[in-house]
């Protein structure tokens, strides 16, 4: 049977850096870029050599902004990538030219080593491993090609239960033992590459999140030795065995004894199957029967450029939030705020139909309710904690001249856009900040001040629209008088629909910003 590597799968916290690193520093070629296989929602980024060679592959799960991880047993902990020998200096250099630290080189297990830490922290180890090489270098890159990362030299898998592990990656994926040396057992397989079993007793478990390895996936020649391992799996009793096809590759899953979740994958159909080699990466693809159509989901996952790209830099402000810009902007930036439960990308699929041209600035509130986003605390579904509200409507306020300093934004020519608890926290900025917004869209709002100070709110032009059958619809014609009575422009809405958004909001919105140019 073949045995080897097929990809080595990660998550990673913010897409640009890790392009920056894998596709920019590395020279690695981005070969796919597709939607999440489990969450649509989820962009998935593979890298590897010129057409995606199993063996070569190194692919990422975005969880833009998710929590970090932790590694430990139960887990993958390196990342080993082979390059000649001879290139070691060459590396360390352009290591050092691109300000990432460096260590040694060393030897392990008789090749020489740098390690390196990714943006996420990650421990990736480029490995002298002159027969470990790729049969479609990546020349695409500016690292010369006698020095290119040529293919994935191995990983080393963390467990309280080596003895098991070993037997098991030994027994099911076509391994055998090379080498001892201390706590490290080092595997190779038929391919060249290693899996090196680290007895991980005495550590602390490992916990999902950004900056740790999700899984190994070991080569299938085809689906007959899928086929194959999968029923000895059975037969063994291993853990739950699932089975999928992934387009590029069908496979089946299961973790091993020391609970390192392991992948196994077909060699094809592979990663040409859906585009040609010249244009590899370059186009977002869906998993089979998406939950959501290829445009909501383009304004959705994260944006990103290639190395040498114009691009968004991203500033380290007090909400988390999101860009997306569209590929022919009009100069329209709206402001998103959503409601509870929400994120920074809830109403980007809206906006982006109302106004295909508008760059969306998506913002996450900081409140938290049962673990889910909020803009401010509340104390019962009408009633809300009026020191809270005024914080968060100072901190956003905040937040909003540093993102107009940070992204050169007209602050004048801002159009916020909130919905439910979101269009709550802005209808309060009008009063508390009666200078940040100008120009808004009221969603299913209602007012949550228990004290309105006095604001002159002349020259601010504002749509309210509220859902007939809503159960806080009632208290908008309360929220729209005050708002007049301050000297706001107010044109409202009642459309046939509850409290949830729906395209009946679009033409609404659509008019209203029409007749408002």
């Amino acid at each position: 049977m073949t045995s080897g590597i097929h990809h080595i799968t990660l998550l990673t916290r913010k897409v640009q850096a890790n392009v920056d690193f894998y596709a920019g520093f590395l020279g690695m070629r981005l070969v796919k870029q597709t939607a999440g296989f489990e969450d649509a929602t989820q962009l998935h980024l593979f890298y590897g050599d010129a057409v995606g060679t199993p063996g070569s592959l190194v692919t990422f799960l975005v969880w833009e902004d998710g929590a970090p991880g932790r590694a430990g047993f139960g887990q993958l902990s390196e990342l080993a990538l082979a390059i000649n020998p001879s290139s070691i200096g060459y590396w360390l250099t352009r290591a050092m030219s691109y300000g990432i630290r460096a260590e040694g080189p060393a030897d392990e297990f008789g090749e020489p080593v740098l390690r390196l830490k990714d943006p996420d922290n990650i421990i990736v180890k480029l490995a002298g491993a002159p027969t470990v090489t790729s049969p479609a270098p990546w020349h695409g890159a500016d690292v010369p090609a006698e020095h290119a990362v040529q293919r994935v030299r191995g990983t080393t898998m963390l467990t309280e239960e080596p003895e098991k592990s070993r037997a098991f990656v030994e027994n099911h994926f076509g391994y055998r033992f090379q080498e001892n040396r201390g706590n490290i057992d080092r595997l190779v397989s038929q391919s060249g590459d290693i899996v090196d079993i680290r007895n991980a007793k005495g550590f602390w478990s490992g916990a999902p999140g950004t900056g740790t390895f999700d899984h190994v996936a070991f080569r299938a020649s085809d689906d007959a030795a899928l086929s194959k391992t999968h029923d000895a799996l059975k037969k063994e009793g291993s853990s739950e065995v699932n089975v999928h096809d992934r387009k590029y590759f069908r496979s089946l899953y299961v973790r091993e004894p020391g609970g390192t979740l392991i992948e196994l994958a077909t060699d094809k159909p592979g990663m040409t199957v859906n585009e040609p080699p010249a244009t590899l990466g370059q186009k977002l693809f869906l998993p089979k029967d998406p939950i959501t159509d290829l445009k909501d989901l383009k304004v959705v996952l994260p944006q990103f450029s290639m190395p040498g790209e114009p691009r968004v830099n991203y500033r380290d402000l007090p909400f988390v939030h999101r860009f997306y810009t569209p590929p022919n902007p009009d100069g329209t930036v709206f402001v998103l705020l959503h409601g509870s439960g929400g994120n920074e990308t809830t109403l980007m699929p809206l906006l982006n139909k109302v106004a295909p041209r508008a760059t969306l600035l998506g913002v996450r509130g900081r409140a938290t309710e049962e673990g889910i986003p909020r803009w401010y605390k509340r104390i019962t579904p009408f009633s809300f904690d009026q020191q809270d509200i005024k914080n968060e409507a100072e901190a956003f306020a905040a937040f909003i001249e540093g993102a107009v300093k940070s992204y050169g934004l007209d602050p004048k020519k801002l159009v916020y856009v909130g919905y439910s608890n979101g269009a709550n926290l802005l209808n309060s900025l009008l009063y508390l900040h009666p200078n940040l917004v100008h120009k808004a869209v009221l969603l299913r709002s209602m007012p949550v001040l228990s004290e309105y100070p006095r604001a002159d709110l002349k020259g601010t032009d504002l749509l309210v629209i509220s859902g007939k059958t809503d159960a806080y619809g009632k208290y908008a014609s309360d929220l729209e008088t005050r708002l007049k009575a301050s000297g706001a422009t107010v044109d409202s809405t009642v459309i046939p629909t509850g409290h949830l958004l729906g395209d009946a909001d679009i033409p609404v919105i659509q008019k209203w910003l029409t007749n408002d140019e």
